[in-house]
């Protein structure tokens, strides 16, 4: 997979954006590493969930051509970067100011992606509009990945993929426990340790008969 082109993006713009760092080329490495059973699928509709400067969906989209790709953003700078960096290289996209997924139909996303503010903070510091809200993730790092987990089975195709970026901290089996409870089964797709945090990408899908 291609790494986007961002030589639109002005340096000082990430003042107020979150910058592409580890984790976001380590979601696109899950993704790339997941190719041949997602050109399986074929899939039509994809959706990033909180998508920063949009290089994650940008790569996806790069990758696949036909597929529909959308993102949301609380920040809605960010909504603005991904649409540029999506066009800037080409790929057929539309970014939505939105909290989380909460507005769109149901069972339509063939993929939804997140890389979620996964920082242990006070939940004080959660439920912001600008930078903040791509990292202050509060209690356990996972108050604001719990809401979208419940909103995954609803918003996410009967035969759809959802990938999830945690660390450690976030206590991914609580969150495997979560999805299970909802009829997920997951598998890891790439683990990698970054500095001092253990970062993990797991997939989740359900069996359908």
């Amino acid at each position: 997979m291609e790494t986007p082109h961002q030589n639109h993006i002005d340096k000082a713009d990430f003042d107020h954006v979150y910058e592409p760092a580890e984790d976001s080329f380590l979601l696109i490495d899950a993704i790339e590493k997941d190719l041949e059973n997602l050109r399986s699928r074929n899939p039509a509709l994809c959706l990033e969930v909180g998508s920063g400067s949009g290089v994650v969906v940008t790569a996806f989209g790069m990758a696949f051509p036909s597929t529909f790709c959308i993102s949301t953003d609380i920040n809605f700078r960010a909504c603005i970067m991904s649409k540029k960096t999506a066009e800037y290289n080409k790929v057929i996209f539309d970014s939505v100011r939105m909290d989380l997924a909460s507005s769109f139909a149901d069972n339509i996303f063939d993929i939804i992606i997140f890389n979620p503010p996964y920082v242990v903070t006070d939940s004080e510091e959660c439920g912001g509009d600008d930078i903040t809200a791509s990292w202050a993730g509060g209690v356990k790092g996972r108050e604001v990945t719990d809401r979208l987990l419940e909103m995954i089975p609803k918003k996410l195709a009967k035969d759809g993929t959802f990938y999830l970026l945690l660390i450690e901290e976030n206590i991914p089996d609580e969150v495997i426990n979560i999805m299970s409870n909802h009829g997920f089964r997951y598998k890891t797709v790439v683990r990698r340790k970054v500095r001092n945090e253990q970062q993990i990408v797991l997939k989740f899908y359900r069996i359908i008969y």
